[in-house]
């Protein structure tokens, strides 16, 4: 197989400062806020996955199913030469493509991309496994810094699935797309998937789940915090809540604050003080219309050539190009 070393644009010691900064900046904000990149240690992952198994969560199957029926149509279309996935996690849904892609005999190399060192070289074992004659690069960076330093070379699809943009509020979407607009060339594709806007009660109900999965995920930033930050959140005083906004048309996570109480972050020095019933801001996950994703993309330079949606009309996939 044709693994390559991990392409490393960031430390342990640079994710962690990163972290220090942004709660510190968060947490004395009004109203309060964490980053969603924090969900994610391996504890997050695994209760992450579990929510995509719910059934009041259809982003995850609804994806999957669009890209069973449009990936040969996808493959032809972009006659991908490299595949690059960001925030590919374990690359379970980027294996439709990579088969496909594969099959059809354009595919030489494969770059997953994402900022959790040890699940990419996990994912990438077993993609090079997979996969013998393939040459798989990947790259440890954040998506939001580090487009740059995806690797060259001609006819690529870059894929961003899972409606993970939709965690960016719209300036740091108009930042993120003009980075993946400087990042592509004349040939390259851009395959995007967006959660679609629908009832709110179904929105809801997807972000707060009967099971209280969701509900354990939100709260495990907090375990973060404790562990990386030498915090003192007494997890059990916050609960987990959902909450649609209809004029920003996305959800909102928030942790609510049961009690009142003092929170010490002794890493950055940091005393926070709660009030019964106040409530840090943990995502935002928007939802999308066809003509404002049009019109994001097309502030960026990029053109969509092919939209698909699912009959039910919830999710969306969009193939995009640089003009």
């Amino acid at each position: 197989m044709t693994l390559l070393a991990l392409d490393h644009h960031l430390d342990p010691g640079s994710l962690a400062e990163q972290m220090a900064r942004d709660v510190a900046a968060g947490l004395v904000w009004t109203p309060r806020t964490l980053p969603p990149k924090y969900f994610y240690d391996a504890a997050g992952s695994v209760l992450f996955d579990q929510i995509t198994r719910v059934p009041e969560y259809y982003p995850t199957r609804t994806e999957k199913a669009l890209l069973e029926a449009h990936v040969a149509e996808i493959s032809e279309i972009s006659g991908a030469v490299t595949l690059m996935e960001l925030g590919s996690g374990t690359s379970e849904k980027t294996r439709l493509l990579l088969r496909t892609l594969h099959d059809a005999g354009t595919l030489k190399r494969f770059v997953p991309f994402d900022v959790d060192p040890a699940i990419l070289t996990e994912a990438s074992t077993a993609v090079a496994s997979e996969y013998p004659g393939l040459e798989v690069a990947p790259v440890v960076g954040d998506f939001e810094k580090h487009l740059m330093q995806l690797p060259r070379g001609e006819r690529r699809l870059l894929a961003f699935l899972g409606s993970t943009i939709g965690n960016l509020d719209p300036d740091q979407r108009a930042a993120f797309l003009n980075g993946v607009r400087g990042t592509l060339e004349q040939g390259d594709f851009f395959l995007l998937g967006t959660d679609l806007v629908k009832s709110p009660e179904r929105l809801v109900a997807a972000y707060d789940d009967a099971q209280g999965v969701t509900a354990a995920f939100n709260k495990n930033v907090l375990r973060v915090l404790n562990r990386d930050l030498d915090a003192d959140f007494d997890v059990d005083a916050f609960e987990h809540v959902a909450v649609w906004d209809a004029e920003n048309e996305w959800i909102e996570m928030r942790l609510r604050s049961t009690r009142a109480q003092s929170v010490r972050v002794g890493r950055i020095g940091l005393d926070v003080e709660l009030e019964q019933g106040e409530e840090i801001r943990t995502e935002i996950s928007s939802k999308f219309r066809r003509a404002a994703v049009t019109q994001e993309l097309a502030r960026a330079g990029l053109e969509i050539t092919h939209w698909w949606t699912d009959p039910a009309n919830d999710f969306a996939l969009s193939l995009s190009r640089p003009v």
